[in-house]
């Protein structure tokens, strides 16, 4: 039984949702916090079962690709079915056959990269699938990113590159270390960013006038795309530029990440299985395969590990990727990224020195929630490791959000506005801001928050 609904001031949707494994899990868990009535239909009992006693969803066992399963879920009444099953051909025949039930917008998530090409996805989408989205592409692209800007750990864009939001950890010999963040306000002024979170060890911080930063913390900053450059030098950090990549592991995701990656940068992929390793070196061109087992540092050694740039460790297996990642970086390698699929990792590994983790499930889950929220308030995106959410909500309406400057607002302590988008201004804001009609507003906001922030922004 469904708990009672809170009030809210979005129309409500219905939306079905195949698969309750981590994408679909975390979907709708970033679903059903905005009032939305959601049906979860998945075949694992043990997995509804824990999905139906966290949140205020409906489940249903069965297959998603069955008429009566699909009835049973009203799949002909949704707004939305989202096809996320583990399982590709599970997902597209669950699709296509929701869209023929009646279902007004469905999206399905491949692994056949080769479907995500402009000329095949036309073709996808004739079958009546709206949106198709590919984990792995996006965990690819999101690797592709972060190597050509190798001093970030996060890189994260709003409305299409109006502005970004950066992670970057403080290290021994940062200017910033020790600072108060009130010392520097003119200085954070002249180079036009505005931080919003600090992760320290375990702990998630709202950056104020008085917080003191400390080596090893990890600040997110929201600035304009062309000042990305100038967040580097104000926090101490060298521009660095990657040549030579060390991919460890031959998986899927390893051979798409070479792929975007191998025409401009010297690649090396260390894979264990020799069978494997000869179907690599027929999908890739520029790329130096080596036949070896992971934990053979004397090998990695003898391939160059010490003189690589970056060090990126897509095995299956999460444990090994960190402990790999730790030792490229006391190798001296500069970069390390690490493939990290269980997410009660990711507080271990950011605190014990890996620079960025990819979860391509959360990234999964993040783009379609982006793509399918257009409303009126929408949850941006996770931060590896951070207890909090980033939230765009627009002014829809005049009220007291436009009628005060931001100062003069009451905004809750446990949260903070980091950047506003009007039409195609950007601004950083500062206690004199005073909101518009359509404004666009990025929020950061610790859960404590959220009840407060639907009061403002209603």
């Amino acid at each position: 039984m469904r708990r009672p609904k809170r009030k809210g001031r979005f129309k409500l949707m219905n939306i079905v949702i195949a698969g309750a494994g981590d994408v679909g899990f975390h979907l709708a868990e970033l679903l059903v916090t905005e009032n939305q009535n959601i049906t979860l239909i998945d075949n694992d009992q043990e997995v509804l079962d824990y999905a139906g006693s966290h949140l205020d969803v409906m489940t249903i066992r069965g297959d998603a690709t069955s008429i009566a399963t699909l009835e049973q879920a009203r799949v002909g009444d949704s707004n939305l079915m989202l096809a996320v099953t583990t399982s590709e051909k599970t997902n597209m025949m669950a699709a296509i056959i929701a869209k023929k039930l009646g279902s007004r917008r469905v999206i399905a998530r491949v692994d056949n990269e080769e479907y995500m090409e402009p000329e095949h996805e036309e073709t996808i989408c004739s079958l009546g699938i709206d949106q198709i989205i590919s984990p792995r592409q996006l965990a690819a692209m999101e690797i592709e990113r972060l190597i050509k800007q190798c001093s970030f750990t996060d890189i994260f864009e709003f409305e299409e590159g109006k502005l970004s939001l950066l992670g970057i950890t403080l290290e021994d010999g940062s200017p910033l270390v020790g600072v108060r963040l009130a010392d520097i306000k003119h200085l954070r002024s002249t180079v036009g960013l505005h931080p919003i979170a600090i992760l320290r060890g375990h702990k998630t911080i709202i950056p104020r006038g008085f917080t003191q930063l400390k080596t090893n913390d990890h600040i997110y900053f929201i600035t304009k795309p062309e000042k990305q450059h100038l967040v580097q030098e104000f926090v101490g950090k060298k521009q660095r530029t990657v040549k030579n990549i060390m991919i460890l592991g031959g998986t899927n995701l390893a051979i798409s990440t070479a792929k975007r990656l191998q025409d401009n940068y010297n690649i090396t992929i260390v894979e264990k299985k020799k069978t494997r390793c000869q179907e690599i070196n027929q999908q890739l061109n520029n790329v130096l395969v080596i036949k070896g087992d992971y934990t053979n540092i004397d090998l990695l050694q003898e391939e160059g590990l010490d003189s690589m740039d970056a060090f990126i460790s897509l095995t299956d297996n999460s444990e090994t990727n960190i402990i790999s990642c730790l030792t490229a970086r006391n190798h001296g390698v500069y970069k390390t990224i690490a493939q990290v699929e269980n997410k009660e990792y990711i507080h271990i590994s950011q605190n014990i020195g890996v620079d960025t983790l990819i979860n391509k499930k959360l990234l999964a889950a993040n783009s379609i929630f982006r793509f399918v929220r257009k409303g009126n308030i929408e949850a941006i995106t996770s931060l590896h490791g951070v207890d909090a959410e980033v939230i765009e909500y627009v002014i829809t309406k005049s009220n007291q959000m436009t009628k005060k400057q931001l100062k003069d607002l009451h905004f809750p302590d446990t949260a903070l506005i980091g950047g506003v988008i009007r039409g195609e201004q950007t601004l950083i804001p500062n206690g004199e801001t005073q909101l518009q009609l359509n404004d666009k507003v990025i929020v950061f906001a610790l859960p404590q928050a959220i009840k407060r922030l639907e009061e403002l922004f209603r």
